[in-house]
Parts: C-alpha cells; sequence; structure tokens
C-alpha cells in the first residue's frame, strides 16, 4: 500500500488527521505500486505477545491542536500486556521501536491486563481497553497514556468501575457518550473456543454505555441473539447519535441509538444465518463476524464472516433498514473439496470455490478489513487469534495468512477481488506470520474519531 498524506488541506494552525470525515475523503492514495511486496519488517523483543489492534498517538480528534502530530503507533499486546510504542515519523517506510511499556507498569497503576483497542483523545492522551485482570478474570476497563511520554496515567474509568467483560470501543462527544463490548474472560477464551463455555453464559451479551464526562456507567444494553459483541463502530458523523456493532456468534449486526427518552437502545438490523454442516465442531456454522466498517460518508457497511468466508457490503443510507450490495467469498471453512459439507443453507446454492489468489491457495477466511479514506480500496487479512487459528484454520498456522484487496463501487455497490494483489505471510523469513491488523499511515475509518 502507499502512503496518505496526514492532511487533505495543509494549513498552517491544523493538527493531524482532516477537519471532517468528508474531508477526510479526499486523501486519495496516488499511484499504487505495480508489485505488492513487505518493504520493511521490526521484530519485536519479545515473543507470544500477541499483537492485536493498534492505534495512533493522535488523530483527527486533536485535528485543532497543531502541536500535535501522528508519528507514533501503538501496539498492546492481548496475552503479554505489553505495550509497543513504534516510531513511524522520522522514516515511514523503516519504522523503529520507540519504548516498550511493561505489563508491570501497567499492573501497578490501573490493575488491568489483556489488553486490546487504543484510541487517541481530544485532550492528547491515550485510552486502551483491556478484557480482563491479572489473573484472566474478566474485566473491562481502560489504561490511559500521557500522549507525549506514554507513561502509564492510571485508569479513565472511576476506582471500582470498570465492566464485568471488554473489548472494543468508541467514543461521541456531542452526545456525552461511549459505549465498549465484551468479548470473555481471558480465561475462557486465551486457549480455544468451547462450546460448553457458550452454555454456561461465560461469552458477552451486553453493550456497556458510558457517560463520557463522568468516566462511569450509565446504561447496559442486554442483546437480543446478539453474542459476542466485538467490534463497535457510531456512525463517523460526530452529531451522530448511532453505530453499528458486529455481534460474532450470533452473526448479526445490531444498530444502537439514542432513543426519544435520551437513553439508549438497541436492535437487530442483519441476520447471518446459520449453516446446517457435517464434518466440523458443531452441527450448526455460524458466519462468525468479526470485524466491520463504516465507510467514512457514512454510506457502506462493510463485514467479515470469518468462518463462512464471505466479505459483505451494505448500504445503510437508512440505517434501520441496511441493503446488501455487494459480496464475495475469500476462502472460508465451507469451500468445495474442504472436510465441511453444508447439508443444509438458506443463502447459497452450493458450496464456494476455493480461493487462489496469484496460485496461493488462500487458508482461513476473511478477518480484519481495512478500507481505503476514498472507499475505493478494501484490504483484507485472514487470521483472527493464534489459538483460535490454530482450532478452526490449521492450514493458517502452517502456511501464515495473506493480505487481499477488494476493489469496491462506491456509487452502485458491489466488491471485485484485484487478482493481482497478493502479500503473503508464509513468506517471511522467520517462518509463517499471521497478520492481523492493518493501519494506513495517514490515519483510517477506524482509527480517527470526530469530535
Amino acid at each position: 500500500m502507499c502512503p496518505i498524506a496526514s492532511t487533505a488541506t495543509k494549513c498552517g494552525n491544523c493538527g493531524p488527521g482532516y477537519s471532517t470525515p468528508l474531508e477526510a475523503m479526499k486523501g486519495n492514495c496516488h499511484g499504487l505500486r505495480k508489485r505488492t511486496e513487505v518493504i520493511h519488517r521490526l521484530p519485536m523483543p519479545n515473543l507470544k505477545d500477541e499483537l492485536h489492534h493498534s492505534g495512533w498517538n493522535t488523530c483527527s480528534s486533536c485535528f485543532g491542536d497543531s502541536s500535535k502530530s501522528r508519528t507514533k503507533l501503538v501496539l498492546p499486546s492481548l496475552i503479554s500486556s505489553r505495550i509497543y510504542v513504534v516510531d513511524v515519523g522520522s522514516e515511514p517506510r523503516a519504522p523503529k521501536l520507540h519504548k516498550v511499556i511493561e505489563p508491570k507498569d501497567i499492573h501497578a497503576k490501573c490493575e488491568l491486563a489483556f489488553l486490546h483497542t487504543s484510541h487517541c483523545l481530544a485532550s492528547g492522551e491515550l485510552m486502551i481497553s483491556s478484557l480482563g485482570d491479572l489473573k484472566g478474570n474478566g474485566k473491562g476497563g481502560f489504561v490511559l497514556l500521557d500522549g507525549e511520554t506514554f507513561e502509564v496515567k492510571g485508569t479513565w474509568e472511576r476506582p471500582g468501575g470498570a465492566a464485568p467483560l471488554g473489548y472494543d470501543f468508541w467514543y461521541q462527544p456531542r452526545h456525552n457518550v461511549m459505549i465498549s463490548t465484551e468479548w470473555a474472560a481471558p480465561n475462557v477464551l486465551r486457549d480455544g473456543f468451547n462450546p460448553a463455555d457458550v452454555e454456561a453464559g461465560l461469552y458477552g451479551s451486553h453493550l456497556y454505555v458510558w457517560d463520557w464526562q463522568r468516566h462511569e456507567i450509565v446504561q447496559t444494553l442486554s442483546l437480543k441473539d446478539g453474542l459476542i459483541p466485538l467490534e463497535i463502530r457510531f456512525l463517523h458523523n460526530p452529531d451522530a447519535a448511532q453505530g453499528f456493532v458486529g455481534c460474532a456468534l450470533s452473526s448479526t449486526i445490531q444498530r444502537f441509538y439514542k432513543n426519544e427518552g435520551g437513553t439508549w437502545s438497541v436492535e437487530k438490523v442483519i441476520q447471518v444465518p446459520p449453516k446446517k454442516v457435517k464434518g466440523w465442531l458443531l452441527p450448526e456454522m455460524p458466519g462468525l463476524i468479526t470485524d466491520i466498517l463504516l465507510s467514512l460518508d457514512d454510506r457502506f457497511l462493510y463485514f467479515s464472516n470469518w468462518l463462512h468466508g464471505d466479505l459483505r457490503q451494505y448500504d445503510v443510507s437508512d440505517p434501520q433498514r441496511p441493503r446488501l450490495t455487494g459480496q464475495l467469498f475469500l476462502g472460508g471453512s465451507i469451500v468445495k473439496g474442504g472436510p465441511v459439507q453444508v447439508l443444509e443453507d438458506q443463502e447459497l446454492k452450493s458450496q464456494p470455490e476455493p480461493l487462489v489468489v496469484k496460485g496461493k491457495r488462500v487458508a482461513g477466511g476473511p478477518q480484519m478489513i481495512q478500507l481505503s479514506l476514498d472507499g475505493k480500496r478494501l484490504y483484507v487479512t485472514t487470521s483472527l487469534y493464534s489459538a483460535w487459528d490454530k482450532q478452526f484454520y490449521p492450514d493458517l498456522i502452517r502456511e501464515g495468512s495473506v493480505m487481499l484487496q477488494v476493489d469496491v463501487d462506491t456509487v452502485k455497490g458491489g466488491l471485485k477481488l484485484n487478482p493481482n494483489f497478493l502479500v503473503d505471510f508464509g513468506k517471511e523469513p522467520l517462518g509463517p506470520a499471521l497478520a492481523h491488523e492493518l493501519r494506513y499511515p495517514g490515519g483510517d475509518c477506524s482509527s480517527d474519531i470526530w469530535i
């Protein structure tokens, strides 16, 4: 991928990012490379961190502060709880490790561990969500970092005010709200998926509504058909009082919104039906929605079904009535010739063909996705989390994940795979790698929040 300019219109008093989401859409990528290749590798000093998600030291929430600059990428570790800060400002094509925040520093001030989402705040601080405490029990709190020194300041929430479980979060200051999601306690999910844990009620099914100014939970939303709510996205328009969350195990998209009474409600707006199968872990296979994105104009919603293997695009101009406009199969568990036989399918007449790109048969299914600012290119990786990769797609461990690129029709809707784009992480010098999240250098659809 080629870098994107950090601002659409240069101005002497502007900070990082863009003034509005629509301005950000003008930040096009000029001159795509004819070859897709890894141009730099930055080894981490520790093993088994499980680098999962990442965020910038600052973003469009600080657009009005000219003293801020998007120069550091912050990478929390899901398992070790370390936080790596990578300097990409001095040489974007050859980033360097700037700082490592050790787990003991986080434990001492926050009593939080198993870190996930990182967002920059308008205050210049950084906020990182947690899944648990030091012993692997559930604890959905938030680590606060100084945006200049990256020192641990403490927790964002009030003492004793963490949610029972945690995962992702998004804030919308004009409505004085933040909403967080939940996966499961680290001790439940870390070694793989056990269906008995679902029966025991150990996986999440709630959203937590926080007062943004008071830093406390003011409402808990129970999700009908909403097991494992993972990625959450408010509409990018900072005036909007609604958004979407993808519920992985139930394979639903739920719309959350501020109701007439001033509190928050949620409703199911998309259901991906399970498939009755033979030769799999369970008699019914869910789609397993593992990532969602909104285009910066809030017109299109994208999500991945990691198990079924399809990537979807919906027109959400009417957020209450999403309309399917694009669907593309990129591997998955139900391809022809695999171990799984589909016995009953409410959507497909036959099992999809295996995906082969530039001579490589792609293992796994579409997982993390990232959209170019102009909305015309969607990038996809295939690894979820190493323990779950090993359980559901053992070929991924042997062959490594890949990155693919999908061309998007932004006028009528539609998705088309670019057959000439492939980054094969199975060919890494130190052996197959499991690439997960993607970031654009100048900000993207899931890193920047407007205030």
